[in-house]
């Protein structure tokens, strides 16, 4: 990686953006890359939008913001219009393509949108609560930051608590991540 990658996730409180920017942070760390990640959202966690940014280098990273991302990723009709500022001709935009009535809210300037039906193949082929980690395996799709591999092993670090009271969980999170990076490359 010759360059920062710079990452926007942006969701209402409460649809995991800030648990999968951790996990991909923590991912880059462990395979001995720079990784900042500052969480963003108002006084109300859940509810309210919440902006997640990740920059990703193989060399020391010179300030924690930035006004364009590489990827920018929006989960809620809200998210979208909250991060178009955040939106360059070199972006590439994913929004879950459930959200309706926003076409005129989609950024103009992205070099690429992708619509992706994260939280419908949640709820019809794994489970509701992993929509996030669907959106983290097309970040990582898109993005290249850090391997498959090592992402799955930084999401063992964070819910292997929740692994070892329900095992099946571990495998719907790891099929989740997969799912998310097909839906990128079906595009």
């Amino acid at each position: 990686m010759a360059k920062v990658v710079k990452i926007a996730l942006a969701g209402e409180g409460g649809q995991g953006v800030q648990s999968v920017a951790e996990i991909i942070a923590e991912a880059a760390n462990e395979e001995g890359k720079e990784a900042i990640y500052i969480p963003n959202f108002g006084v109300e966690q859940r509810g309210g939008v919440s902006i997640a940014f990740i920059q990703i280098s193989d060399e020391p990273i010179g300030s924690p913001k930035f006004e364009k991302g590489d990827i920018v990723v929006a989960l809620s009709d809200r998210a979208i219009r909250r991060t178009r500022q955040y939106v360059g001709e070199n972006t590439i935009f994913v929004y879950d393509s459930s959200i309706e009535g926003v076409e005129q809210d989609l950024p103009t300037n992205a070099k690429k949108i992708l619509a992706i039906p994260a939280l419908e193949i949640a709820k019809k082929e794994l489970h509701p609560r992993v929509f996030n980690v669907v959106i983290m395996g097309a970040v990582l799709e898109a993005t290249g930051v850090v391997t498959m591999e090592q992402a799955k092993k930084a999401i063992e670090k964070k819910l292997g608590y929740k692994f070892e009271k329900d095992p099946k969980l571990r495998e719907l999170n790891y099929k989740a991540i997969d799912r998310g990076a097909s839906l990128v490359r079906e595009q």
